[in-house]
């Protein structure tokens, strides 16, 4: 299916590449209008590939930052909007120290909220896709992305909401990405078994916290995407300051995840029209008349 408007939206630059990445650069291929949307530009993100903490980089991380995330677009074929709020960083200690004045997490919802439906008034997109409740993992930023997405998708809708920042526009289908999949992994490892061969992630899926359940669970829509599995690497690596080449997400190689687990997973949140469950395609429902 083509002619239609994915938003992707996120709180840091990179989680989009780590996070429903092949999706986006499938339904891009195929023709139709992907936006994606970074909430804040990760100003407070650690500098994680050994590589990149040289001198020079973490004094000038937010110009560093911007031309990852426009090279991680190109390489996606995605359109790109900053919303330009402050990232809140990842608080760590007990007690959790306070977070810091002015970030993204403590802006007014009704602020965030705003910014965010001028931009979707703008783009009009028929999908959009954000975090769950839990933000998938407790970052403030995460959690503060899925309250201003799903306030967003009411608001956007209501002519009486801001009319100076656009005509309404009703988003058809909210979608929570879950990328963090236990029985992925279990078939990984079962795959490396089989080969008789060390499943280098072994350790990572030894410390997953059996409480922390599999968010297989939520599924509703699996979008086969293996073959745009080597353009999210690439956009992930667009990233350096971010994302370790020789990290846990290289650590399987492509032909196992293409053979083994080529699709990306979500939840239907949200829906303005009928579809069935489980679905393939977050288009699912939508017909070509409101393609416009």
């Amino acid at each position: 299916m083509s002619g239609f408007r994915l938003m992707a939206v996120h709180a840091h630059p990179d989680d989009e590449s780590s996070k429903g990445a092949a999706t986006t650069a499938r339904y891009s291929a195929e023709g139709n209008d992907v936006m994606v949307v970074s909430l804040t530009g990760g100003e407070r993100g650690d500098i994680l590939n050994p590589a990149m903490d040289v001198p020079g980089v973490r004094d000038r991380i937010s110009e560093v930052r911007q031309a990852e995330m426009a090279e991680a677009a190109r390489i996606l074929g995605v359109q790109h909007r900053w919303l330009g709020f402050v990232d809140s960083g990842l608080p760590e200690g007990d007690p959790l120290p306070p977070l810091p004045e002015g970030c993204f997490a403590l802006v007014p919802l009704e602020e965030s909220t705003r910014a965010l439906v001028k931009v979707i008034r703008e783009f009009r997109p028929h999908v959009i896709t954000t975090y769950d409740e839990n933000g998938g993992y407790p970052h403030p930023d995460h959690i503060r992305c899925h309250e201003v997405s799903m306030a967003a998708y009411e608001a956007a809708a209501d002519p009486e909401y801001f009319p100076q920042d656009g005509a309404a526009w009703e988003i058809k289908k909210v979608y929570y990405g879950h990328g963090f999949i236990r029985k992925r992994l279990e078939l990984f490892r079962d795959e490396y078994e089989r080969r008789g061969e060390p499943f280098p992630m072994a350790e990572w899926l030894e410390r997953w916290k059996t409480e922390r359940g599999d968010s297989m669970v939520r599924v509703t829509t699996q979008v086969t995407c293996g073959d745009y599995f080597p353009q999210r690497d690439d956009a992930l690596r667009a990233h350096a300051t971010q994302i370790d080449p020789n990290g846990s997400f290289f650590a399987v190689p492509l032909d196992i995840q293409q053979k083994i687990w080529p699709t990306e997973e979500y939840e239907l949140a949200k829906t303005r029209v009928t579809t069935s469950l489980p679905e393939t395609d977050l288009f699912a429902g939508l017909d070509e008349g409101v393609a416009q």
